[in-house]
């Protein structure tokens, strides 16, 4: 389980396999090895994947991941290559602050960002804030609500409006620059998972559990 705060970018330095059936992923970050256990969980630009090794090297962490078909058949994982920038996680200790909301690292599909608007320039003392129109695949449109949360690549973000499929998200500054949303450009796809609640809300409504 995680929350949808980044906590480091990490780079992907070794890829290999076949992309239709199980890929290997070394990735370096910035987490000291130590803290890594071997076997945990590690959000990927909000994929769930367990880390099956752990070195150092020029004093930095590399982990490395494994994505198989399922998970190449549902994400853009199979696409990255050496030098793809990602978001990541590690997952929830208890006790630990939920400062975003409850994300399971399960990626539901492919998102696109149709329209990005710069909400004030690079001018202002904190850096840019830009406005993103992401395009949601129609079957999870549904699930996605004005001022609910939504995960996007690993980040945790509130849906500002919804229009049909497509919702708005606010980027502030901060999130652009600690995240890989400050690289994105129009068209560019992204991992979406909806809000856990709202998934469970809707099977209750198709099952008659609640009445509508």
């Amino acid at each position: 389980m995680f929350t949808g705060l980044v906590s480091d970018v990490g780079v992907v330095v070794e890829a290999e396999g076949d992309p239709a059936m199980l890929r290997r992923y070394v990735i370096e970050c910035g987490y000291p090895a130590h803290e890594i256990a071997l076997g945990a969980s590690i959000a990927c630009s909000g994929i769930c994947l367990t880390a099956v090794a752990i070195a150092e090297q020029g004093g930095r962490t590399r982990f490395t991941v494994e994505a198989a078909a399922e998970t190449l058949g549902r994400t853009l994982a199979g696409a990255w290559a050496v030098g793809t920038r990602l978001n990541l996680e590690r997952s929830l200790r208890v006790g630990d602050e939920l400062g975003g909301h409850l994300v399971t690292g399960h990626v539901d599909g492919i998102a696109r960002i149709s329209r990005l608007e710069p909400v004030t320039d690079a001018s202002g003392p904190w850096g840019p804030t830009a406005k993103f129109t992401i395009e949601a695949p129609a079957a999870l449109a549904r699930f996605i609500a004005g001022k609910g949360s939504i995960c996007l690549d690993g980040v945790s973000l509130t849906v500002n409006s919804v229009a049909g499929t497509a919702f708005s998200v606010l980027l502030i500054p901060h999130t652009l620059a600690v995240t890989t949303f400050g690289e994105r450009k129009s068209g560019d796809p992204v991992h979406i998972e909806v809000d856990l609640m709202a998934r469970y809300a809707a099977r209750l409504v198709e099952a008659g559990a609640i009445k509508v």
